[in-house]
């Protein structure tokens, strides 16, 4: 069937993602540099994701077991392929490496794993754009354009003539301001005879993918712009002073987002959105926060100065204090309404706390569940325990959880009174309504209902002298 300018042709997306990023100077590739928590590549694939293509085509040269590794882990397999760059070349042969695994039914978009915040919405303007076998270029106009490759129009109508890379342009031509941003939007078929074409023979000594443009006009295949205003979404990153610049961009747009949407913030300029923060009403955080992976804050939470939360779910009301450790990763963390928690504290994966929960300062919750309106305000570990509700747990007191080669759980049923400085060994069962004397070691069951005391007999010799100090 003849393309035409309603049809929608198959995609494959390429992802240039060979460069070694010298200036970065690490051992990281380039693509592999993270914004966010995530790596660069991962943004990016993460914007085409929605665009539904049929592959994704990565090209790898720098540490391509590392970059193949992420794209696998962020993408999965199913549409991924590799191919490899071993010389580093240009662009155009970074594209030419791709081309055996792209087939003429295509229109292919190519992106670069160093620019990490085109907007998914923009690559499907291009993408309309180069509808019905046109070369689609997205680019922006910058007062400052250097470094950049220049985009050339003809006089009167502005069509589009050709690319001219810096180190190639005239003194006229660095006067222009409109740049190529490195993405654009091909027909495979006709992006394959233009590459076929590419030479050597300029500053560089390498293959440029911008000479396809004057290909493609030479040939009489329009050539269009999508002109964007915003910078951000093609800004690259060559070093770690652009890297710290386009993160304090980003988490700058993550902050009025939020703000927008009701969140109160004490300083948007000193928050870290490394994942998905969604927030209720009446939301107040407060400086230096971070928070990872997939978090949902409920109305009314308030989050202290210093808090790292990752992976959580937290409950209506529910306070947070500061410097407290939320670390769910992919167990995750729940915490109910109207909870009290830290300062200081640190829940651990498959902490799951009920509504009306204490936690205090230099508390531990590992793989814990914990009823409704219980309290462990001071100084205590809570490791694979079943506590019910009511349970008031003591200062210094520890789940001895472990020992030595398997794990065992602590139930702690309703109404239990734990005192301080006890250790209960794992697995044993406090019965419902009971109490644990202050100091005890507890390695058996105990009885609803009873005191429980283990210690040894208190002991006071009258008149006792320490040892003292042997004269030299």
């Amino acid at each position: 069937m003849t393309e035409t300018a309603t049809t929608t042709p198959v995609l494959d997306v390429v992802v240039m993602a060979a460069g070694k990023g010298t200036r970065m100077k690490s051992r990281l590739p380039k693509g592999l540099q993270k914004l966010a928590g995530r790596p660069l590549m991962a943004h990016v694939l993460a914007a085409a994701r929605p665009l539904a293509p049929r592959s994704i085509v990565i090209v790898t040269g720098h540490g391509a077991d590392a970059v193949e590794a992420v794209a696998r882990a962020t993408q999965g397999s199913e549409m991924l392929c590799f191919a490899r760059q071993d010389q580093q070349l240009g662009t155009g042969h970074a594209v030419q490496q791709a081309l055996p695994h792209l087939r003429d039914d295509a229109v292919v978009l190519i992106l670069s794993a160093d620019v990490p915040l085109t907007h998914t919405q923009t690559l499907q303007q291009l993408l309309a754009l180069s509808q019905g076998g046109r070369l689609a270029l997205l680019t922006l106009a910058l007062e400052s354009p250097t470094g950049y490759g220049r985009v050339l129009r003809a006089p009167g109508d502005g069509a589009v003539l050709r690319i001219v890379e810096e180190k190639d342009a005239t003194e006229a031509q660095r006067q222009v301001q409109e740049i190529y941003t490195g993405i654009m939007a091909a027909p495979v078929a006709a992006l394959r005879r233009w590459l076929g074409h590419l030479e050597a023979n300029n500053a560089q000594g390498e293959f440029y993918l911008t000479d396809v443009v004057r290909f493609a006009v030479e040939e009489g295949t329009p050539v269009v712009a999508h002109q964007i205003d915003d910078p951000v979404q093609a800004a690259g990153v060559n070093s770690p002073a652009q890297l710290a610049e386009l993160e304090r961009l980003y988490q700058r747009r993550q902050a009025e987002a939020l703000m927008a949407s009701g969140v109160r913030l004490a300083d948007p300029s000193r928050i870290d959105i490394r994942g998905s923060l969604v927030c209720g009403t009446d939301v107040f955080i407060d400086i230096n926060c971070v928070f990872e992976g997939e978090v949902a804050l409920g109305d009314g939470v308030q989050i202290g100065p210093n808090c790292v939360i990752a992976n959580a779910q937290i409950g209506e009301d529910t306070q947070i204090e500061a410097y407290t450790h939320i670390q769910g990763e992919a167990q995750g963390v729940i915490v109910g309404a109207d909870n009290r928690i830290g300062p200081f504290a640190r829940l651990r994966p498959g902490a799951q706390l009920a509504d009306e929960v204490h936690i205090g300062n230099f508390v531990e919750v590992k793989n814990s569940v914990l009823g409704h309106g219980s309290k462990a305000n001071h100084l205590a570990y809570l490791g694979d325990a079943t506590v019910g509700q009511g349970v008031n747990y003591g200062a210094g007191s520890i789940t001895a959880n472990y020992d030595g080669a398997n794990k065992h759980r602590t139930v702690i049923e309703d109404q239990v009174h734990v005192g301080s400085n006890c250790v209960l060994v794992a697995p044993v069962t406090l019965g419902q309504g009971g109490t644990v004397g202050g100091g005890s070691t507890i390695t058996k069951n105990t009885s609803p209902g009873a005191l429980t005391v283990s210690r040894a007999r208190q002991v006071s010799i009258p008149n006792w002298s320490r040892p003292t100090k042997k004269s030299r």
